[in-house]
């Protein structure tokens, strides 16, 4: 198979040897594959694969067709349209992963919306809803909301019910954002305008949370999911006490394999849910074939697009 390859902080389309599926694993031959913010920090040595997961491979999602199963899988049968978050290896031509961690491709979903599906809204739904507690009626602000994980999360807490607060920097982009579901589309400098915030997520990183931690509500809940614009604040504990508020952060790619089959099984319920109804889609802003993988990571860096680059192969 070929495959994207990392090769001394640069990509290559290159040959490997086909993956063979082990016990409870199945092959899928690749269609379409999303870029995301952690296969830039891969690419640059910045976020190592986890253990099992291709080193030199990137890829948290993907979206094909099963080729075959290894021993003790059943559920999905070759020809099966599937799509999957996995620890990476997603961009090539064949992928092996667990079939716990397998979703159905509903029909009608393209491959190209499917290979952005698995990881943005398994992100989005895991910390708004597992994290967060996100209820009915709620007010959620969601800052970065015209990213992949952004325009998935509108979606997801409209749908829930929530009053949807989505900070975008691009004022081009504020119409779209609002046609997903945002009941306000703010630029970040009025965020101080618009609370209190019962939850925040938070997409952008340390200046816009330090931010928004001035105007939560009482008992607020923050999740910090993406940290591009900066990793480190400085923190009035003070503010903290006096909302009551709790800060966490949450990724999918450390977790075990039973975490990750478990937050699998929950979008599955929800999530997939809503995408085969059409309440939610996929907004894709480009799509490259995988030979094309380093102009498809200058346009995800250059920022500005709304929803998902993602990379097709055949």
């Amino acid at each position: 198979m070929r495959a994207v390859t990392t090769v001394d902080g640069e990509l290559a389309w290159q040959e490997h040897p086909d993956p063979v599926p082990g016990r409870g694993e199945v092959l899928v031959r690749v269609a379409a594959a999303g870029i995301n913010a952690a296969d830039l920090l891969q690419r640059r040595g910045r976020y190592p694969a986890p253990p099992g997961a291709p080193v030199d491979i990137p890829g948290l999602e993907f979206a094909g067709a099963v080729v075959a199963g290894g021993p003790a899988t059943g559920r999905f049968a070759p020809g099966d349209r599937v799509m999957a978050v996995t620890g990476g290896g997603g961009q090539a031509e064949l992928a092996v992963v667990p079939e716990e961690w397998l979703l159905p491709v509903p029909d009608g979903v393209t491959f190209e919306s499917a290979g952005g599906f698995p990881e943005a809204f398994s992100t989005a739904q895991d910390a708004l809803f597992s994290q967060a507690r996100l209820g009915a009626g709620e007010r959620v602000l969601v800052t970065g909301a015209a990213g992949g994980v952004g325009t998935a999360a509108v979606q997801l807490a409209r749908a829930a019910g929530a009053h949807v607060i989505a900070s975008v920097r691009d004022p081009d982009r504020h119409q779209a954002v609002a046609a997903l579901g945002a009941d306000e589309v703010i630029v970040p400098e009025a965020v101080g305008d618009h609370g209190p915030y019962d939850v925040s997520l938070e997409l952008v990183g340390a200046p816009s949370l330090n931010e928004a931690l001035a105007h939560l509500a009482t008992g607020a809940r923050v999740v910090v999911i993406g940290v591009g614009a900066g990793a480190r604040l400085e923190l009035n504990l003070l503010a903290l006490m006096g909302s009551r508020a709790t800060i966490g952060g949450s990724t999918l790619r450390s977790r075990s394999s039973d975490e990750k089959a478990a937050v699998a099984r929950l979008v599955e319920e929800f999530a997939l849910t809503l995408l085969a109804d059409g309440r939610v889609t996929v907004p894709v802003a480009a799509t490259l074939p995988m030979a094309e993988a380093t102009a498809a990571y200058e346009r995800f860096a250059a920022g500005g697009k709304l929803g998902k680059i993602v990379l097709t192969a055949g």
